[in-house]
Protein backbone atom coordinates (compact mmCIF):
# COMPACT_ATOMS: atom_id res chain seq x y z
CA UNK A 1 0.00 0.00 0.00
CA UNK A 2 2.74 2.38 0.90
CA UNK A 3 4.48 1.30 -2.71
CA UNK A 4 2.01 4.00 -4.59
CA UNK A 5 3.16 6.68 -2.78
CA UNK A 6 7.17 5.66 -2.87
CA UNK A 7 6.70 6.76 -6.60
CA UNK A 8 5.30 10.45 -5.73
CA UNK A 9 6.76 13.54 -5.18
CA UNK A 10 5.47 13.27 -1.54
CA UNK A 11 7.06 9.43 -1.35
CA UNK A 12 10.33 10.49 -2.16
CA UNK A 13 10.45 12.67 1.07
CA UNK A 14 10.16 9.38 3.72
CA UNK A 15 12.47 8.16 5.26
CA UNK A 16 13.76 4.99 6.61
CA UNK A 17 11.95 5.20 10.05
CA UNK A 18 9.25 6.94 8.68
CA UNK A 19 8.57 3.36 5.95
CA UNK A 20 9.56 1.31 9.00
CA UNK A 21 5.86 3.26 11.32
CA UNK A 22 4.07 3.37 8.17
CA UNK A 23 5.30 -0.48 7.28
CA UNK A 24 4.18 -1.88 11.03
CA UNK A 25 0.87 0.26 10.80
CA UNK A 26 0.26 -1.51 6.92
CA UNK A 27 0.19 -4.86 8.91
CA UNK A 28 -1.49 -4.84 11.86
CA UNK A 29 -4.28 -3.30 9.29
CA UNK A 30 -4.38 -6.86 7.38
CA UNK A 31 -5.55 -8.20 10.53
CA UNK A 32 -7.92 -5.53 11.84
CA UNK A 33 -11.83 -5.24 11.49
CA UNK A 34 -13.63 -3.57 8.50
CA UNK A 35 -13.74 0.17 9.14
CA UNK A 36 -11.32 0.25 11.88
CA UNK A 37 -8.32 2.93 11.08
CA UNK A 38 -4.63 2.27 11.74
CA UNK A 39 -2.66 5.25 12.75
CA UNK A 40 1.36 5.92 12.46
CA UNK A 41 3.62 8.84 12.62
CA UNK A 42 7.15 9.18 13.24
CA UNK A 43 7.81 12.20 15.66
CA UNK A 44 11.15 12.52 14.46
CA UNK A 45 9.88 14.06 11.01
CA UNK A 46 6.18 15.16 11.69
CA UNK A 47 5.06 12.64 9.44
CA UNK A 48 2.12 10.24 9.61
CA UNK A 49 -0.26 8.40 8.19
CA UNK A 50 -3.33 5.99 8.51
CA UNK A 51 -4.67 2.87 6.92
CA UNK A 52 -8.63 1.51 6.94
CA UNK A 53 -9.11 -2.15 5.88
CA UNK A 54 -12.73 -1.13 3.83
CA UNK A 55 -14.21 -4.23 2.42
CA UNK A 56 -12.90 -7.75 1.94
CA UNK A 57 -13.23 -10.98 -0.13
CA UNK A 58 -12.02 -13.34 -2.08
CA UNK A 59 -9.90 -13.52 -5.76
CA UNK A 60 -10.51 -15.64 -8.84
CA UNK A 61 -8.19 -17.66 -7.50
CA UNK A 62 -9.54 -17.88 -4.21
CA UNK A 63 -7.04 -15.96 -2.01
CA UNK A 64 -8.25 -13.94 0.81
CA UNK A 65 -7.91 -9.93 -0.14
CA UNK A 66 -8.70 -7.04 1.64
CA UNK A 67 -9.15 -3.44 0.16
CA UNK A 68 -8.13 -0.17 1.93
CA UNK A 69 -7.99 3.24 2.22
CA UNK A 70 -4.46 4.91 3.15
CA UNK A 71 -3.42 8.45 3.86
CA UNK A 72 -0.25 10.13 4.21
CA UNK A 73 0.63 13.54 5.04
CA UNK A 74 4.79 14.29 4.23
CA UNK A 75 5.75 17.80 5.04
CA UNK A 76 1.96 18.87 5.76
CA UNK A 77 0.97 17.59 1.96
CA UNK A 78 -1.19 15.11 2.78
CA UNK A 79 -1.80 12.61 -0.44
CA UNK A 80 -4.87 9.40 -0.35
CA UNK A 81 -4.81 6.38 -2.24
CA UNK A 82 -6.80 2.66 -2.55
CA UNK A 83 -5.03 -0.51 -2.99
CA UNK A 84 -6.22 -4.12 -2.57
CA UNK A 85 -3.76 -6.56 -0.79
CA UNK A 86 -4.19 -10.25 -0.91
CA UNK A 87 -2.82 -12.80 1.59
CA UNK A 88 -0.52 -15.77 0.37
CA UNK A 89 -0.13 -19.68 1.39
CA UNK A 90 2.95 -18.55 3.38
CA UNK A 91 0.79 -16.22 5.19
CA UNK A 92 2.34 -13.17 3.97
CA UNK A 93 0.35 -10.17 2.07
CA UNK A 94 0.93 -8.80 -1.60
CA UNK A 95 -0.34 -6.12 -2.82
CA UNK A 96 -2.04 -6.53 -6.13
CA UNK A 97 -3.41 -2.88 -7.06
Amino acid sequence: LLGAYLGSEAGASLDRADLAYADQAASRAYGAPVGSTIRWNNPGTGNYGSYTPTRDGYSSSGDYCREFQSTITIQGRREQGVGTACRQPDGSWRIVS
